[in-house]
């Protein structure tokens, strides 16, 4: 049975509906950014750009990096945006959009992205890369879907106890990285561990301004929780969105983040502006030469 049109929706010329994209505008190898301007932060280094479109926060541009077709996509702030790229990203490449079925042969894509974060560990310094191997869902976005084959109770179990995690919050889930994007980006300069995905940037990551926050002591419990000497390394807003939808979806993905504050020392780089650029160099070239 086709897929309704209040399901899968698409623009009047054919193209979908949040992306404004059509299945020739993009490339199997896609990078993520936060950011829009970030965007063409990526893509000036591109030796040609064939395609450029932007709706709303979601900009992209598909071109040539030493020939290496790529695709470079904004997915804006939060896990909520992230389930309406990676299900858009996927409806171009796995669904017929004329006839509105899936295909018989589906294709996986390699997501890369390619963000900042903050170090809860102060072993993780400023300036350095950190490669996540696994995303800590304790926003909610994952609960959404059937999760039981790509979801990890130990660790989620450990999590729960060693926190106090209070049932009025979501279930909190635990995704691994792509095993093969992992093992291609990590190296003895990379840091690893577990990336914690809030859905918000204030009071879900402990930040206090005027208003009191649920769990005062939560960065403290996140920065001491260990499993195994699996250590959470970091706090962002979509990493474990990236990899619960990519891993239930049947794509690669793996999150690369700029570490340019270091909270438990509270110390911020003198240049995060190098410290991205460097991390975008390392992307695009290890995707030419290891994708």
């Amino acid at each position: 049975m086709p897929i309704k049109e209040s399901e899968l929706i698409l623009n009047p010329d054919g193209s979908i509906y949040h992306l404004n994209l059509k299945p020739e505008n993009i490339a199997q190898n896609i990078i993520f950014v936060g950011d829009p301007d970030r965007v063409e932060k990526v893509t000036h280094h591109f030796d040609s750009i064939e395609f450029s479109t932007q709706k709303r926060e979601f900009k992209t541009q598909t071109g040539y990096y030493k020939n290496k077709r790529i695709s470079v996509i904004s997915t804006g702030i939060g896990p909520d945006n992230i389930d309406i790229v990676l299900n858009e990203l996927d409806a171009l490449f796995n669904i017929d959009l004329k006839t509105r079925q899936p295909k018989p042969e589906l294709t996986s894509l390699n997501i890369v992205r390619v963000g900042t974060s903050g170090s809860l560990q102060k072993e993780v310094p400023v300036d350095s890369f950190l490669v996540s191997e696994y995303g800590l869902d304790i926003n909610g976005t994952l609960q959404f879907y059937v999760t039981d084959k790509v979801s990890n109770p130990e660790i989620e179990n450990a999590f729960s106890n060693q926190t106090q995690w209070s049932e009025n919050k979501s279930k909190p889930l635990v995704i691994k990285s792509s095993d093969k994007l992992f093992n291609i980006f990590s190296n003895n300069k990379t840091f690893h561990g577990i990336t914690v995905t809030a859905n918000g940037f204030y009071g879900p990551q402990g930040r206090v301004l005027r208003l009191p926050v649920h769990d005062p002591e939560l960065n403290s419990k996140l920065e001491n929780f260990n499993f195994k000497d699996l250590k959470i390394t970091n706090l962002e807003m979509e990493t474990s969105a990236i990899y619960g939808l990519s891993a239930l979806l049947g794509h690669h993905a793996i999150s690369l983040n700029a570490i340019i504050a270091n909270r438990p020392s509270g110390t911020f780089s003198e240049n995060p502006y190098k410290v991205v650029e460097d991390l975008i160099l390392y992307a695009l070239n290890t995707i030419v030469e290891k994708i």
